[in-house]
This record gives C-alpha cells, sequence and structure tokens, in this order.
C-alpha cells in the first residue's frame, strides 16, 4: 500500500465523488482543501491529513487514515477515513433544496406579468448575463 495518493483518486475511492473527474474537477474549481489550502487534483496525500471539501451550500470534513488509490465499498470507507463533519452540516444536507419554481394550482395557466414580477423581486432575474 502507497504511503501517499493523488487527492483525485483518494476521493474517488472514499465515495465522496462517483467519478474521479468530478474529484479532479472539484480540485480544480477551488473546492478542495488539504489543512486550509487549496489542493490541485495532483496533490498528494498521507495518513493524518484533513481534508476540506465544498459540495453546494454545505462543507465536508474527512481525516485521512489510510492513502487508497482504487474505490472500495461503502462499507469500508470508515477504515480509509474518519469523517470530520460537524452535526450541523449534515443537518443542512438533509434540508429540503429551495426550488425556483412557483406552485400553481392546476388549470391556472402561465404566470402574467404581475406574477413574473413578483417571482423576479423574489429571486432576481435569472436571465440576466
Amino acid at each position: 500500500m502507497a504511503d501517499s495518493v493523488r487527492i483525485d483518486k483518494y476521493l474517488h475511492a472514499i465515495r465522496v465523488f462517483k467519478t474521479r473527474s468530478d474529484a479532479t474537477e472539484a480540485c480544480n474549481g477551488g473546492k478542495v482543501k488539504i489543512a486550509g489550502v487549496n489542493a490541485k487534483p495532483s496533490k498528494t496525500v498521507s495518513a493524518g491529513d484533513v481534508i476540506q471539501i465544498r459540495k453546494g451550500t454545505y462543507t465536508l470534513t474527512y481525516k485521512v487514515l489510510r492513502p487508497l488509490e482504487n474505490r472500495v465499498g461503502a462499507a469500508l470507507v470508515p477504515d480509509y477515513a474518519e469523517d470530520l463533519t460537524p452535526p450541523e452540516e449534515r443537518e443542512r444536507m438533509k434540508a429540503p433544496v429551495e426550488t425556483f419554481f412557483v406552485k400553481r394550482d392546476r388549470g391556472e395557466g402561465r404566470p402574467t406579468k404581475k406574477d413574473r414580477r413578483e417571482m423576479e423581486k423574489m429571486w432576481g432575474n435569472l436571465y440576466e448575463e
């Protein structure tokens, strides 16, 4: 077993990301930090490193227990990574996601100009660039 492994391989192996390319993209996008410093996909991790991953509105935190290159079953992940994510973050993950759609009763038709203005006031104009 290796003493260190690339961060993108490790995040894929411990099932934080579904594909290795998703892990690479997150690293390139500045969403992955090792000890508070942005990590490029080629950065290596070793036992004891603390990794923070920003996924959407919440941040996951893991401590590397043993480096791992190949993906393992979900039941084996605790042998390789310790989940340090605070309970508040876990609760935010379970919270319902706000939608951009307004509930309209069946048969009410398209939104009126007044409805559209109210929606833009609530969420801003989604089509502006």
